[in-house]
């Protein structure tokens, strides 16, 4: 074992307001949702891949139905069940590892792989289906395809046919979401993300709790394996055969890895020497001063070196001093107004600004960037934002690294760092969320909050 079991989960996010929740809700949001966090926490300790955990906590929440997903899922405009669900993997350790420091678990990779499925209606677990669709991949008769995005009603056969349990149609209704369609149809309005909306269009919280949305984990095993998985059963009253943010890769969640260099960067900013880390590609094993570029240098590095009127990238100033290449890797998973996750590509972007981006020193300023206050997501609504629900939401991470030049002989200790980094940052009322971290004496804390400060009754 390399790393320390590291793990995140999110329960919806959005319009929540303090004055209405009250503490019986609050109990049971938190009882759900510390009671998923150490049953996970419990697997990953115990030897499960990143992969299977987060698959168990997504399940759990499936079956809860205070959550937007599996049994609590929301209704269409047709009053009829859609939900969706995704999973992908990364790893931290370099493909070359070993297999046998590996997880003896199915699904494992060094590489990323993603799957999403969307339109189902019957399967109890979606987030089980879209991990039969990662693992089979067509190899031994296996039944798979490799396909990254499957709907319904074919993949809903397939679910039959791998054996995944299914539930008639009355087994998903509750009569907390019957009713929120119901509010949604007699106000001639679709209701939004995690909102309840009603006459022109004014919230209704007093009344009632927003209805919380996607569910989520981000999981790091022992091996250095990250997977992110995430449930939903999509908007309130959406239109039949909307596709959201949760079933479609770079949105809603994503997952990478990949390996940096050491630099000088001083030059590039004119502030003195600063050392830092940037991405390395495929190409930059080679000698030649144009060949160490980056793809990230070549596309967006040299035509701000042509703005600038000059024959080269400001990237090109850049004192290579290779010391301890490094591989990092990041999982992210988002929650609350997916149709915004899908316009700015959230997921994938928040990724990219930790990869490519001299001036993003960790994952969580990136979520900062895309989810937070302020944040990409809050600019794409525009004049919108405020009030239609447009743009609200929030994201979690995790973020891990190694450093690739410890060799074969070297303790674990020193090819260890710590722990994953958990993330999250959101720009609405609050979001769900529970993890555990680690206080100055190394001593593990659940923590369970919905608001930025904790939730005390009024």
């Amino acid at each position: 074992m390399s790393y320390k079991p590291t793990l995140i989960l999110h329960g919806g996010a959005g319009a929540i307001d303090r004055s209405h929740l009250p503490p019986s809700l609050y109990s049971q949001y938190h009882a759900s949702l510390l009671r998923y966090l150490r049953s996970t926490k419990s697997l990953l300790s115990s030897g499960s891949s990143a992969l299977d955990a987060a698959v168990h906590a997504v399940s759990c929440m499936e079956d809860d139905e205070l959550f937007n997903c599996g049994r609590g899922s929301v209704f269409t405009l047709a009053g009829t069940i859609e939900m969706e669900a995704s999973i992908m993997v990364t790893s931290v350790v370099p493909p070359a590892t070993p297999a046998s420091s590996r997880p003896p678990a199915p699904g494992f990779s060094s590489i990323k792989r993603g799957v999403g499925v969307m339109g189902l209606r019957n399967v109890r677990h979606p987030i089980q289906l879209a991990r039969e669709c990662l693992v089979r991949t067509g190899d031994d008769g296996d039944g798979g395809s490799m396909h990254a995005q499957l709907c319904a009603p074919v993949v809903e056969h397939k679910a039959r046919e791998w054996g995944l349990e299914m539930m008639p149609d009355g087994w998903f209704w509750t009569r907390r979401r019957w009713e929120e369609h119901l509010r949604g149809l007699e106000g001639g309005s679709s209701l939004r993300d995690e909102e309840a909306v009603v006459g022109d269009g004014d919230l209704l919280l007093r009344d009632l709790l927003p209805s919380q949305g996607t569910v989520g984990c981000v999981c790091l095993d022992a091996w250095g394996g990250l997977a992110v998985a995430t449930s939903t059963g999509g908007l309130t009253n959406k239109w039949p055969g909307r596709i959201g943010d949760t079933p479609t890769l770079g949105a809603g969640f994503w997952a990478e890895a990949w390996e940096e260099e050491e630099v000088d960067d001083g030059d590039v900013y004119g502030n003195g020497r600063m050392m830092g880390y940037r991405s390395m590609s495929p190409t930059t094993a080679t000698t030649t001063p144009e060949s160490r570029k980056s793809l990230w240098d070549l596309t967006v590095g040299d035509c701000v070196g042509s703005l600038l009127g000059r024959e080269e990238s400001p990237y090109a100033m850049i004192h290579h001093h290779p010391q301890s290449p490094r591989k990092r890797a990041v999982a992210v998973s988002g929650t609350g107004n997916g149709d915004s996750f899908l316009r700015v590509a959230a997921a994938r972007t928040a990724c990219a600004m930790r990869r490519f981006s001299p001036r993003v020193s960790s994952l969580a300023e990136a979520v900062t960037a895309i989810a937070g206050r302020d944040g990409e997501l809050q600019r794409s609504a525009g004049s919108r934002w405020g009030v239609t629900g447009e743009g609200q939401g929030g994201m979690i991470g995790i973020e891990a690294e190694l450093d690739t030049s410890s060799t074969p002989g070297d303790s674990c200790e020193k090819k260890q760092l710590r722990r994953g980094k958990v993330v999250y940052d959101f720009n609405c009322g609050g979001m769900w969320r529970a993890w555990i971290e680690e206080d100055g004496d190394g001593e593990e804390i659940e923590r369970v909050m919905v608001f930025r400060e904790e939730y005390f009754p009024r």
